[in-house]
């Protein structure tokens, strides 16, 4: 049973769910696209931790989501890393909570060990350098387009993989998390 657990930084109240999992395998950071808190990607995380995957997932802090910028998205989720002692992890999220992490892991290098991205928004948002990226999109999601992770993948052939979950539309990491978590098991090449 995981735990929803609200950090509150100079006033600023964060959730978060720590899947603390048995194994010793990687920790992945996910946070959820704008207007998906809670459970949204719990099925994915819930299998990955299943898995011996460590998953820190990250909502939006209260209040107005509209009005929390980029810059304070990522300063939270930074935060709640340090608050649970989260080091080097690979850091992902779906639609805008992919452009978070995105912007995180060229904030924080030192945090990144990957970016992981379910859906590609189409912003300039940079990445981190010399990092592994594993973009996982829904081949009917018409939300954030497949396009858009190619051409995200054409700027970095050398370091970007693509995989498609076949039909999955933009919440394809809710509808088919099962698909969604064995993408991102088989890439960490971890089981």
């Amino acid at each position: 049973m995981t735990q929803n657990t609200i950090f509150e930084p100079d006033g600023r109240a964060i959730p978060y769910v720590d899947e603390m999992s048995e194994g010793d395998g990687p920790a992945l950071v996910m946070i959820p696209g704008r207007g998906l808190e809670g459970g949204a990607l719990g099925s994915v995380a819930h299998i990955l931790a299943g898995e011996g995957i460590r998953v820190l997932r990250i909502g939006s802090r209260a209040g107005d989501e509209a009005s929390v910028t980029l810059a304070q998205r990522v300063q939270d989720a930074s935060d709640v890393m340090d608050h649970v002692g989260m080091g080097a992890s690979w850091i992902g999220g779906h639609g805008v909570g992919g452009t978070v992490a995105r912007a995180l892991s060229a904030e924080r290098t030192d945090r990144a060990l990957g970016v992981l991205l379910l859906g590609v928004e189409d912003v300039d948002v940079p990445l981190a350098p010399s990092v592994p990226v594993l973009i996982i999109q829904g081949s009917a999601d018409e939300v954030m387009p497949p396009a858009n992770g190619e051409k995200l993948r054409a700027t970095m052939p050398e370091r970007a993989s693509i995989v498609t979950i076949d039909g999955g539309e933009h919440l394809f990491p809710v509808t088919d998390p099962v698909d969604t978590a064995f993408a991102i098991e088989d890439y960490l090449a971890w089981d």
